[in-house]
């Protein structure tokens, strides 16, 4: 009932108002559709997923390497936390700008001006995860000569599992927005791009219309992928029910 009360209340405002600056739903739905036939909101939207995905699984795979490193070791934690602590505090602006003056305006740079923005997130959270790892099943591990493979497969993985999702779902809210500012200010692609062209018009309709579809995407994402993958595999965690 939230939902359809938001848009009825948005309607009413709009009518009362009747402003370009706050067009009503059905405008913007009109701008939605129109972006959708056009093809621009499926190229800008498939832009903008392509650099999320990867700048997601990199900073996934270097953030887990570098907490499980710093969780297990405590001479590589005093040695390199400083620097995390100093990437954390960076802010994002800064970063994206830096990548593009010193890389240029290319894909590269945006990528990993995203990525070095949410490394340290990751790392941050994977060695809380390290470092809570129970001894006892290691001990269990070492007693039947489990191999690496197995260690990681069977003992870290399950126990690191909730920190990985915690980090999963703060990446993907954090990466999300980091793309956007990154397509704002140097690509000529994507929904950062779309967003700005809008703003220079002062097309609200559109703007609406982009962040609803972008968010729709986000949504489908939490909950097709998401959290069928939290469930799945926290099976483990739940106690068999005795059957009569």
């Amino acid at each position: 009932m939230v939902l359809p009360s938001l848009v009825f209340f948005w309607a009413a405002v709009a009518w009362v108002i009747k402003s370009p600056l706050l067009p009503s739903p059905l405008d913007v739905l009109d701008s939605l559709m129109q972006e959708s036939e056009s093809g621009a909101l499926w190229h800008h939207l498939g832009a903008t997923l392509a650099r999320v995905v990867v700048a997601f699984a990199l900073a996934m795979l270097l953030g887990t390497g570098i907490g499980i490193v710093m969780g297990r070791s405590q001479t590589t934690n005093a040695l390199f936390d400083p620097l995390l602590v100093l990437l954390l505090n960076l802010p994002a602006l800064v970063t994206i700008i830096l990548m593009y003056v010193w890389f240029g305006l290319v894909e590269v740079a945006a990528v990993m001006a995203v990525v070095i923005n949410k490394v340290p997130n990751v790392a941050v959270t994977v060695r809380e995860g390290a470092r809570s790892l129970d001894y006892r099943l290691e001990d269990m591990a070492t007693v039947y000569e489990f191999t690496r493979w197995q260690r990681f497969r069977e003992v870290w993985v399950p126990q690191l599992f909730p920190y990985l999702m915690a980090a999963t779902r703060g990446g993907l809210a954090l990466i999300w927005k980091i793309v956007l500012v990154v397509e704002l200010l140097g690509r000529s692609s994507g929904i950062g791009f779309q967003l700005h062209m809008a703003f220079q018009v002062f097309d609200v309709a559109a703007i609406l219309a982009y962040s609803l579809a972008f968010i729709a995407v986000v949504q489908l994402i939490e909950l097709a992928i998401l959290q069928p993958l939290e469930r799945r595999s926290s099976r483990w965690r739940q106690p068999e029910v005795a059957h009569a």
